[in-house]
């Protein structure tokens, strides 16, 4: 009989999670927590990732993800709480302006990117070699359901998500002989407090839900799950995947 209990325990193991102060990253937080790991709570808000640390009993660290200086000592503050780091989600991030890329705001792209993308092969950089310090472990980097799929609304974000998941593969690679595996979760259209204009548009959602097999917006903490499960020694044989949580909406052509 294979025993599988124990497969998602987490006690002992130490996280960071970036952009977890709401929605899909507090989520994750969450259930990292739930599962016994300790984790750094941190956005760019000071005030925002005080007040969520105390609700949930960790440290928190503010960390504006731009700033290579503050992902240092991000890292550094996870080091001398726990005493190591064996888990790294990267979750910070921003939508940018929609519009044609004919009409891009440079300004904006370079935004984008920098937040989205250069923010998490800088995290990396930082943090894996602390992850490999303890003996291996995971490293998470939220991607997008936009990068796997054609955008003309959203696309310097939907190009900064698509490179994530390519970061996640070539880090997986790179890093795979140390024991640290790397993974990333593109998420489809999750009901979080940024998706609330859209959640009442019942237009949008009619269309949307009609291209979504499961024909419902997914949760936080479905995502969460997926989180939870390649951190864990459940996903224990599971490197350089890009996980898609969307309920079904990549695969079909919406008849």
């Amino acid at each position: 009989m294979v025993d599988l209990s124990g497969q998602f325990d987490l006690a002992g193991r130490s996280a960071i999670v970036t952009g977890s102060t709401r929605g899909i990253g507090r989520a994750i937080a969450e259930g990292l927590i739930a599962q016994g790991a300790r984790v750094v709570i941190s956005s760019e808000d000071a005030q925002d990732t005080a007040r969520v640390a105390a609700e949930l009993g960790m440290p928190g660290q503010p960390c504006d993800v731009t700033d290579d200086g503050a992902l240092a000592a991000l890292v550094d503050r996870a080091v001398a709480e726990f005493g190591g780091l064996e888990v790294l989600v990267c979750n910070a991030g921003i939508t940018g302006r929609a519009g044609a890329f004919a009409d891009l705001d440079m300004a904006d792209y370079a935004r984008v990117m920098a937040i989205n993308l250069t923010s998490q092969v800088a995290l990396c950089n930082l943090a894996l070699p602390k992850i490999a310090e303890r003996g291996g472990g995971a490293a998470i980097l939220v991607s997008s359901l936009s990068g796997l799929r054609g955008n003309g609304r959203i696309n310097a974000y939907a190009l900064a998500k698509a490179g994530v998941a390519q970061l996640a593969r070539n880090l997986a690679v790179e890093w795979g002989p140390r024991g640290v595996r790397v993974n990333a979760i593109s998420p489809g259209f999750i009901a979080t407090e940024l998706s609330g204009p859209l959640l009442a548009d019942e237009a949008f959602m009619a269309r949307r839900m009609a291209m979504t097999p499961l024909r419902r917006p997914g949760m936080p903490r479905e995502v969460a799950g997926a989180a939870v499960f390649l951190a864990s020694d459940a996903g224990a044989f599971v490197t350089g995947h890009n996980l898609v949580v969307d309920g079904g909406t990549l695969i079909t052509d919406g008849s």
